[in-house]
């Protein structure tokens, strides 16, 4: 399996090995991993996700895959009038699964209908951006734990096309708040990174929570910066893996009318002993 460098971070392989030491090694090695032009059915998809983990149904379960519920389908796309998948998902930096105890690991996406125009999805470097950071401002982080929540802490309003999609009462009813350190140890490389400072992190423990957004928000500026960034570009067929714990990301909105649809599903990290 051969690789090449997509920017500063970021790779794109020319065939998935069989060897599948050689996809995890290059996984963590690269934060996004990028197959082009597969063919893949509901089960197969799900049978290479497997390799990274265990999957975690996403909690709007109205838009899981019907043969395989651990899919959760994207899709601006309409049929008899109601909408076959989630529109604009993340359409702000964040990290999967960050509002969860135990978060995601990495997520799969597999693009089966690309829009003519946009659609593309940015990954920021949180390995990066916290090297980054002054040495007075990582003093200042090292051991600060912040609370995380399902939502967007820049826009919460349910009408704007960049609040994290809406959940119903009784999906809402399932989320707890939950604790990350901000500059968090890497479960399987050990490399320190920023952790979800945009997104679902919403206060801080032991701070007041205006002093603790002013500090929250001073961390998305950098770690958000363009020089952290790398943009993707999706063909029909692609299948992109990315690594939750090093990297923020947003999806880009699409006009309505330009069809899009992937697959995606989510692979948790392993629940510490």
């Amino acid at each position: 399996m051969r690789l090449r460098k997509l920017g500063a971070f970021g790779a794109e392989a020319d065939r998935i090995s069989p060897d599948f030491r050689q996809v995890w090694d290059a996984f963590f090695a690269s934060q996004v991993l990028v197959f082009r032009g597969q063919k893949f059915d509901a089960a197969g998809f799900l049978a290479f996700a497997r390799q990274f983990g265990k999957p975690e149904p996403h909690v709007i379960d109205q838009f899981h895959h019907p043969e395989q519920p651990d899919i959760l389908i994207l899709s601006n796309v309409q049929k008899d009038g109601k909408p076959i998948g989630l529109a604009d998902a993340g359409t702000y930096f964040h990290t999967d699964y960050s509002y969860l105890d135990v978060p995601a690991r990495c997520t799969t996406l597999y693009s089966i209908q690309v829009p003519k125009k946009g659609g593309d999805t940015l990954f920021a470097d949180q390995y990066a951006a916290y090297d980054g950071l002054p040495s007075s401002l990582k003093t200042r982080i090292q051991d600060l734990v912040a609370l995380h929540h399902y939502g967007n802490r820049d826009d919460q309003d349910k009408s704007s096309r960049t609040v994290a999609s809406v959940l119903t009462e009784e999906q809402e009813g399932k989320m707890a708040w939950v604790r990350h350190k901000v500059a968090r140890k890497h479960p399987v490389t050990g490399r320190t990174a920023l952790y979800a400072v945009s997104g679902s992190s919403f206060r801080i423990e032991g701070m007041p929570d205006d002093e603790a957004v002013d500090l929250l928000d001073e961390l998305k500026r950098h770690a958000t910066q363009e020089k952290y960034q790398l943009r993707l570009k999706y063909g029909v067929g692609d299948v992109v893996v990315w690594d939750n714990a090093s990297l923020l990301h947003s999806a880009t909105l699409t006009d309505p009318a330009d069809p899009r649809t992937l697959w995606r599903i989510t692979i948790k990290e392993e629940r510490k002993s």
